[in-house]
């Protein structure tokens, strides 16, 4: 059995990911938290005491301050803390950092989001291919675990597409992973998770139709989608990260990504784009001080993390699967629903950062017990889904799946 995590990254993901770990670590042993910032570090391990959520006392909780661009401190790290998976939950940017200290130091990584490139705004697809997957040989040859994208979506998301080909589907015509969150915060304007990243992703649509990527504007097609909890909303053909592996390793015609967006947000991303507030560029203020736009927008919201106590409402994922099964026409919509309320009150958190931070523990898990033990580099769709979701199913992220086939 592995034991001992360290998590590096201290914002709302990791958060969570790391108050569930201690809530299983009679299975996964001691918990470092490491993060260029310690006094967040802290704070989380404050929040895991005051909420009781230690599981074993006699196992370490504690914080480490690290740089994860330092590949060679990064790898001393793990070797201190004697940690045997790595579960990365920092900004997207250290990805490959932490990537190669795992494949040095010989053990388990994982994260819930793909390498960007600061310079690179929405790079061409496969994105997978221009970073991760050059790295596959590697850990192949060294027998290391690596997990890419295991958070809800990606992550979850996947695994419900696997699991539609492994028990629902002979052929599968189209998956349109569809995300919304109903829920209210109580702020004139925020984004759920890292606002820089989080506009980065809405540069360009890249979408697979057809078996081939078809370019799209952000934002230009609309479906409003009748989920179940909570109702009909507004969602939009958007790019995201498991369309890019998902179209390499799971049979189907075409594979899109639906995001819910209020008509408010959109008004005010529309606005904030066109006046230049989402470039990533520098600029020079008339004092003579460089800014990047992006990174002021960034200091100006919320903080993800501070919308927890005031949330309320619901976050509703999952996949809408077309296909045949036995001859037959055949459509199911595979989700999960999230409260915000019951988030909070458990771990001091939102659903968003509930969503991503406690797949990638239940992972963990997985590998800890060598049910998941692939002994290279991954995307979820390629492991067996049903441990992953019977897991999440008792620790926090229940699956329901809905039949939608047309019964005339």
């Amino acid at each position: 059995m592995k034991k001992n995590v360290l998590i590096i990254g201290a914002g709302g993901v990791a958060h969570v990911a790391a108050h569930k770990c201690a809530q299983n670590n009679d299975i996964l042993g001691d918990i470092c938290i490491a993060s260029r910032r310690i006094e967040k570090c802290n704070k989380i391990i404050e929040s895991i005491h005051r909420k009781g959520n230690l599981k074993d006392k006699s196992k370490k909780l504690y914080a480490r301050e690290i740089n994860a661009y330092d590949i060679p401190a990064t790898v001393k790290l793990i070797q201190e803390t004697n940690s045997e998976i790595v579960i990365n939950l920092g900004t997207a940017y250290i990805n490959m950092s932490v990537l190669e200290a795992c494949i040095q130091a010989g053990v388990t990584y994982m994260d819930t989001a793909i390498h960007e490139d600061p310079d690179k705004v929405c790079e061409d697809p496969p994105w997978y291919a221009n970073h991760e997957w050059k790295r596959k040989d590697q850990c192949k040859e060294k027998g290391i675990n690596a997990i890419l994208g295991i958070g809800f979506d990606p992550g979850v998301v996947n695994a419900y597409a696997a699991l539609a080909v492994k028990h629902h589907f002979d052929k599968i015509d189209t998956i349109d992973i569809l995300d919304v969150n109903a829920g209210k915060h109580g702020h004139y304007f925020a984004t759920n998770f890292d606002p820089e990243i989080n506009f980065r992703e809405f540069t360009k649509v890249w979408t697979w139709i057809d078996r081939k990527w078809v370019e799209k504007p952000v934002h230009s097609e609309k479906w409003e989608f009748d989920f179940p909890v909570v109702g009909k909303q507004p969602i939009y053909l958007t790019g995201h990260d498991e369309l890019h592996s998902l179209s390499q390793n799971i049979d189907a015609n075409s594979i899109r990504f639906w995001m819910g967006f209020s008509d408010h947000y959109i008004n005010v991303f529309n606005v904030l784009k066109n006046i230049g507030m989402l470039s990533e560029k520098p600029v020079k203020t008339a004092e003579g001080i460089e800014v990047v736009p992006l990174k002021v927008l960034k200091a100006v919201l919320p903080d993800p993390l501070s919308l927890a106590p005031t949330y309320t409402g619901y976050t509703c994922i999952g996949d809408l699967v077309k296909g045949t099964k036995d001859g037959k026409y055949k459509e199911i919509f595979i989700y999960n629903i999230c409260d915000h309320a019951a988030c909070y009150k458990e771990v001091e958190s939102q659903a968003i950062s509930y969503t991503a931070g406690v797949p990638p523990v239940a992972a963990a898990i997985l590998v800890a017990q060598e049910i998941w033990n692939p002994k290279t580099m991954v995307n979820v769709e390629e492991l067996d889904p049903d441990p992953l979701i019977a897991l999440l199913d008792k620790i926090g992220l229940p699956t329901q799946i809905q039949d939608r086939t047309p019964k005339n």
